[in-house]
């Protein structure tokens, strides 16, 4: 305990070097305790979204951008398809479950998502309060889109083009919220819900006003002439992967995307970023490293005198030696401290930032076990720093070090 005590007041001894060091350790540990929570929270989001959904059908245009509009809900789909023949795949003998999508609307940065009652269910989400919708214009919301338009049960609100929220409001077709669902940590927790009909409403009511020469009922389309933006569809068996993606490509004007392929391409491109970041974090440690190593090396110079007088009290070698070592866990220590508060802090302002934007949720209060070898890694970086000048000290001739007094 003696050795430990001393080794930390030896570290404070040169205050300049010790805040220099452990400013390295910390921003090179923040950087990796960052990465490892993104990474971890991105993929959980991803596995948890895609969870059922075997391949999405949309307009044509980038897969990539179908998967974003029509899982992850961040992104603006190609266009709208035909209802017909989106229920021509209903049918289809590989397909198990099939949930329309109607988007195109938002309120307040939330997107208005027009469905069926199996996509609440899909992903398994219970309610809060309320109910689901009964009839047309009706909605039911997310527990963010709930928490931050300060929406509930009875409320009325009125929908906007596009997903900024700041275009024309659909004023003359509002809707009553019915329920609010109990958070999920899924995509659903950032939509408001409501009933295809009720977009199909909104929009042809829109398109009344806009047109001249339109009939005054709202429901004028013909259900053969609806569209919807998005499928989502679950196989009957893993085998209708191989050849149901390839019909519609080729047989219709839609595509297929697969999710799995779609989101791999996605993650190698965000893998990028994390590789830059965690090679930064690398970066800053082989600088600790060297920075301690200097440090600890000009530390026995200088304490030569020292050395010797704890010698002749009677410390061992190894004492000697152990209390290089100590000094060096001890930034070890703090540093491991501080860098896990400056990821996890980093990782909530990330957060924050995401969910100004509605976009991936993330938050810095989070542990995931690959955060334990943080410290190792800290401690390992240490004790590489320390090994030479902690040899030097041990070797430390105590009758030359007299002579040179």
């Amino acid at each position: 305990m003696k050795t430990i005590a001393l080794a930390f007041r030896y570290l404070w001894s040169r205050p300049l070097a010790a805040l220099l060091n452990l400013l390295l350790l910390t921003l090179g540990l923040a950087s990796i305790t960052f990465v490892l929570l993104a990474s971890e929270q991105v993929d959980r989001v991803f596995q948890r979204d895609l969870a059922g959904i075997d391949v999405v059908i949309g307009a044509k245009g980038s897969p990539m951008q179908l998967i974003l509009a029509g899982v992850f809900h961040i992104d603006v789909a190609p266009g709208n398809i035909p209802l017909a023949e989106v229920e021509k795949l209903r049918r289809h003998p590989h397909v198990a479950k099939l949930i329309p999508l109607s988007l195109g609307d938002s309120y307040q940065g939330f997107r208005i998502v027009g469905t069926t009652p199996e996509y609440q269910a899909h992903y398994g989400v219970a309610f809060a309060r309320g109910a689901l919708w009964a009839e047309p214009m009706q909605a039911v919301l997310g527990a963010q889109a709930a928490r931050e338009t300060g929406l509930d049960i009875g409320a009325v609100f009125a929908g906007s083009h596009g997903l900024a929220g700041g275009g024309g409001d659909h004023a003359a077709a509002p809707y009553r919220v019915t329920g609010v669902l109990a958070p999920c940590g899924c995509v659903i927790d950032r939509l408001v819900l409501t009933s295809s009909e009720s977009v199909w409403a909104v929009h042809e009511k829109h398109e009344k006003h806009e047109k001249e020469g339109k009939a005054a009922d709202a429901s004028h389309k013909e259900p053969d002439d609806r569209e919807v933006t998005i499928a989502l569809i679950s196989y009957k068996t893993p085998l209708a992967a191989a050849s149901f993606p390839r019909l519609v490509n080729s047989s219709t004007n839609m595509q297929a995307a697969a999710p799995a392929i779609e989101v791999s391409r996605l993650l190698r491109m965000l893998g990028v970023g994390s590789q830059v970041l965690r090679g930064m974090g690398v970066v800053l440690l082989v600088t600790a490293v060297l920075s301690v190593f200097i440090a600890l090396w000009n530390a026995v110079r200088e304490r030569r005198a020292d050395l010797a007088m704890l010698r002749m009290l009677g410390a061992s070698p190894a004492r000697v030696a152990a209390l290089l070592l100590c000094e060096a866990w001890w930034l070890a220590v703090i540093a491991s401290v501080l860098g896990l508060a400056a990821g996890h802090l980093m990782a909530e302002v990330a957060g924050w930032m995401l969910q100004a934007q509605r976009s991936l949720p993330m938050t810095g209060r989070l542990w995931v076990s690959s955060e334990a070898w943080v410290p190792v890694t800290a401690l390992g970086v240490a004790t590489l720093a320390a090994l030479i000048p902690a040899l030097s000290a041990y070797r430390v001739d105590v009758t030359r070090l007299l002579a040179d007094r």
